[in-house]
């Protein structure tokens, strides 16, 4: 009797233990520089990311280098966008065609957490100090024609992030394609983002202080593990459901595959009359918290102005405003 009740305590043990892990385990938290990952670009937002086939110009790059093969003369584009928790970032980029099947542009992308209390095992409420957390990615893509329906490009960027007195930076890279199928007007796209090396902080916060004898200045920094940047795989397809003189709507829906994260989903819609009024939509599949996406745009000459709202669920919404200059 003993021995049947010592076996049903084992298994109760065992199953209360292991019952509640789920069947697919993340690697949420794993990478540093998560900011890179976040949506940008207020057409992109407004069709929930939906990009790495659809996205043309310079507002596309974090999604897809090759869409700058898209560009007529030259582009610059400015976009703000006001995130949850009170943070915010932004995107300056330009990029110009230099030949016929050459294209080049710069992308700049700045993130601010906005300001935090500084707080430590003495002052938990905090000691009167504060501090945020940026992020800086700085890109230089190059893409090309390589037929008449495929495009290529890649960018080298120079990423860096400072929290309060400690920092990290690398360089990585992002590779993509635009590929015109000539099936029924299908496009595909492809991107790998940030491929680069592991990373690690580094800095005066890491800084304690000690005795003479441990060190000659006093002090001793402490060494952090290394971490990786979130590298994404990107595969997408778009295509118009009708194109005419008016009126014009776009599909596309892409599927990501982060390093950090399970295999996600993006749908885009776009619908344009005379290529002048722009409305969007979309929705993110298999994502903890982002939604259902909208957007409106207006072409006014060479310039177009651009917004996005986005719903995040039990979290704030957020709003983005884009202007992109063709000359």
């Amino acid at each position: 009797m003993k021995r049947i009740l010592l076996l049903i305590l084992i298994i109760g043990v065992s199953y209360s233990q292991y019952r509640d892990i789920p069947d697919v385990v993340t690697k949420v938290a794993t990478t540093a520089g998560n900011w890179l990952k976040l949506e940008t670009g207020a057409r992109g937002v407004g069709m929930a990311g939906a990009m790495v086939a659809a996205g043309t110009g310079v507002s596309a790059i974090t999604y897809n280098p090759s869409s700058i093969g898209f560009i007529k003369g030259s582009e610059l584009y400015y976009s703000k966008t006001n995130y949850l928790a009170g943070i915010s970032h932004s995107s300056m980029a330009y990029g110009t065609q230099v030949t016929p099947t050459d294209f080049v542009a710069f992308h700049l992308f700045s993130f601010n957490s906005g300001k935090m209390d500084v707080t430590n095992a003495f002052f938990p409420d905090g000691t009167g100090e504060e501090f945020d957390v940026t992020g800086l990615s700085l890109r230089g893509t190059y893409a090309k024609i390589l037929t008449d329906r495929l495009k290529f490009g890649v960018s080298i960027k120079y990423i860096r992030e400072s929290i309060y007195t400690t920092a990290m930076q690398t360089v990585a890279i992002d590779l993509g394609s635009n590929f015109d199928t000539g099936i029924y007007g299908i496009i595909l796209g492809m991107s790998v983002s940030n491929f680069g090396p592991d990373v690690q902080f580094s800095g005066e916060g890491l800084e304690q202080q000690v005795a003479d004898t441990l060190s000659v200045d006093g002090t001793l920094s402490k060494l952090t593990d290394e971490f990786p940047i979130p590298m994404s795989f990107r595969l997408g397809i778009k295509k118009d459901v009708f194109n005419d003189s008016i009126h014009k709507l776009t599909v596309a829906m892409d599927g990501v595959n982060p390093i950090d994260y399970v295999v996600t989903g993006n749908i885009g819609l776009e619908y344009s009359w005379l290529e002048t009024a722009y409305v969007r939509g979309g929705t993110h599949l298999n994502h903890d918290t982002a939604s259902f996406t909208m957007g409106a745009g207006i072409k006014i000459g060479n310039i177009f102005v651009d917004y996005a709202f986005a719903n995040y669920g039990i979290l704030e919404n957020t709003n983005q405003f884009g202007l992109r200059f063709g000359f």
